[in-house]
């Protein structure tokens, strides 16, 4: 298939058997990207990327699209509508149609489903050392917010003095949402809901009150906290750092530096990137990959 132009892709919404054709797009458009600059891929295997966008795709709650050429799928996109604040990816264009438009389309599209919903931002995450993808969602209208460092390492296993660790229960729901107001302006109440239903999501609690929780110490998992204590307590008792790592904002610099104190280590830098409403977070905080 020869390189298409932008007039010749056309954009549908995603269904779940496309997930294998664009798994496959998925796992080689970052397999060379990352590795070209010398970075380990987000995405391990095939396998890790057609589960992933099988799951996507059938998800309730994100709006998938997929790019074609003459019929052929060169790429997809996916944005999650969880909560007030949208987050777009995995967004991956075939390497052989880069360059061509379908990245900007795919992207695009999200960006109109977002203004169609009324929803009050659309953020990213963005591979720092890709100049193409910077470039791209800066002309697009985003504003890159917050450098991050994916960082992991094995797991600390030790408890903060005065921290306690537990399971999140659908009973902390108001908690975490209160939380998550206080720092960014806005709630993430579907995503710590789902993460509460899987029995990945904690919380740390400090003189008899939640102070902190996350989704998971992971590459798609969220936390926030009142204070850097919470979170290092939310960190030191994970059980493993998931995917890549987790993303933790560079400026939050006690953070970072107590996080290479522990062992941790920075597996690439990452860009939080932002268009609509953005609160400046007044607390503790880590992203997901998707925001």
């Amino acid at each position: 298939m020869s390189a298409p132009s932008a007039s010749s892709v056309s954009i549908r919404v995603a269904r779940p058997e496309d997930a294998p054709a664009c798994g496959a797009i998925c796992y080689h458009a970052f397999h060379g990207i990352n590795t070209e600059h010398g970075f380990p891929p987000d995405i391990p295997s095939l396998e890790a990327a057609t589960g992933l966008l099988t799951g996507l795709f059938s998800h309730p709650h994100f709006y998938c699209v997929a790019a074609e050429v003459e019929s052929h799928i060169v790429g997809s996109n996916c944005l999650d509508e969880r909560g007030a604040i949208a987050g777009v990816g995995p967004i991956t264009v075939d390497p052989s149609a880069q360059n061509e438009g379908a990245g900007r389309r795919l992207m695009q599209a999200v960006l109109d489903r977002a203004h169609e919903r009324h929803s009050a931002g659309v953020r990213l995450v963005q591979a720092a050392f890709h100049n193409r993808s910077l470039s791209l969602y800066t002309s697009l209208g985003f504003d890159a917010r917050e450098p991050l460092s994916c960082m992991r390492g094995e797991p600390l296993g030790k408890s903060i003095p005065g921290c306690q660790v537990r399971a999140a229960t659908t009973a902390d729901l108001h908690h975490t949402s209160r939380l998550c107001r206080i720092v960014h302006g806005h709630d993430r109440e579907g995503e710590v809901a789902e993460a509460i239903d899987e029995g990945v999501a904690k919380v740390v609690e400090r003189g008899g009150r939640v102070t902190g929780y996350t989704t998971g110490i992971a590459f798609f998992g969220h936390s926030v906290g009142e204070t850097l204590t919470d979170l290092q307590a939310l960190i030191a008792a994970a059980e493993s750092f998931g995917g890549p790592g987790m993303l933790v904002p560079t400026r939050n610099a006690p953070l970072f530096r107590w996080c290479l104190e522990n062992g941790l280590r920075v597996v690439q830098p990452m860009t939080l990137m932002s268009v609509g409403l953005y609160n400046e977070p007044a607390g503790a905080w880590l992203p997901s990959i998707t925001y």
